[in-house]
């Protein structure tokens, strides 16, 4: 059944009597069925039409009402349900997977498997609109997109051009925390009208993250690093990574007074930190452990004795943010502790 019409305001002057009942909700709104109401009309006769219509009508609703979102560029006001969308960040991708929602562009640098698995299973297709860093304006403007959505720590610059294509939304992505994460989530999911499932995913995450939390009970530090030939840069609890870790009620070895998501870490740093468990995603193949590794002081790390030394999918820990990529670390890290 179709959508209400407008009704002549000439002919109609009260609607009245009108009784809502049984108001169903589903992913895309809300619908009602109304079982009960009188129109009287007055036509321009005088003569007065008392009419009683019993029946089932479906109410359209697939489109949201125009909604103002907060981003970090002020207020958005979005008139109608974006159908086609452009991502620039990969915690985007990772928002809209769990909305149901496939973008029509990614920023993914051009490399299909930076994005995890679990998103690309549930998002489907797409083109690359280019690099993260630099993404491509004439191709994100060749998919006709009806909404962006950008990161605030890398397209500053091009926020006005990208307005002058779509309605852009500007949020956290480089450097974002886990808690941050989940707020601009629930702001997409209002973006694109999927509130309730979102909400409904959110609820299955947090019971994971709560059994998780409640099952690791250790005194152990734990700390996750990206590594490479070059260096050495460890992730602290106001990184992604980090604040996943943190959640989930483990300590971490670096100094809470440090507020600087990445640490560049050299071996007499890494000596200090000292964890019991740590997590490396590799640049390289060959690393700057491999040559660490030949000192006489990695004996005395802890790492060496326990082994606990575990190589994890830098695109997971690293490249990504969002639920399904805190639900990778957390079981990952489930799968490494003894119970």
């Amino acid at each position: 059944m179709g959508c209400f019409k407008a009704i002549d305001r000439s002919q109609l002057v009260v609607l009245a009597k009108t009784k809502k009942t049984n108001e169903i909700k589903n992913g895309n709104g809300y619908h009602y069925r109304l079982l009960f109401y009188e129109v009287i009309m007055i036509q321009r006769s005088t003569l007065l039409l008392s009419i009683l219509f019993i029946a089932s009508f479906g109410v359209c609703s697939a489109q949201i009402q125009a909604i103002e979102l907060e981003h970090d560029k002020g207020t958005l006001v979005i008139k109608k349900t974006p159908s086609r969308i452009v991502v620039l960040a990969f915690s985007f991708a990772d928002a809209l997977a769990i909305a149901d929602v496939s973008p029509v562009g990614i920023a993914d640098d051009g490399d299909i498997n930076k994005l995890i698995p679990s998103v690309r299973s549930r998002i489907g297709t797409w083109q690359s609109v280019g690099s993260r860093y630099q993404p491509s304006l004439e191709a994100i403007s060749s998919l006709k997109p009806d909404l962006i959505i950008a990161d605030s720590g890398r397209h500053q610059s091009i926020y006005n051009d990208l307005m002058a294509i779509a309605p852009t939304l500007m949020f956290k992505s480089q450097g974002v925390t886990y808690r941050e994460n989940l707020q601009i989530t629930q702001k997409i999911a209002k973006a694109v009208n999927k509130v309730d499932l979102v909400n409904s995913r959110l609820e299955e995450h947090f019971q994971l993250m709560g059994r998780l939390k409640a099952k690791f009970k250790s005194n152990d530090t734990f700390q996750f690093a990206v590594i490479s030939d070059k260096g050495m840069w460890a992730h602290s609890p106001d990184s992604y990574a980090g604040s996943v870790i943190a959640e989930l009620g483990l300590n971490s070895p670096i100094d809470s007074k440090n507020k600087n998501a990445y640490i560049s870490t050299g071996f007499e740093q890494f000596i200090k930190l000292n964890p019991d468990w740590l997590f490396v995603g590799k640049y390289t193949n060959r690393t700057v452990l491999d040559k660490w590794k030949e000192s006489p002081l990695w004996k005395l790390l802890k790492i060496n004795k326990s082994k606990q030394l575990i190589s994890v999918p830098i695109n997971e820990w690293s490249l990504a943010s969002g639920v399904l990529s805190a639900e990778k670390i957390a079981l990952e890290i489930e799968s490494q502790i003894q119970p």
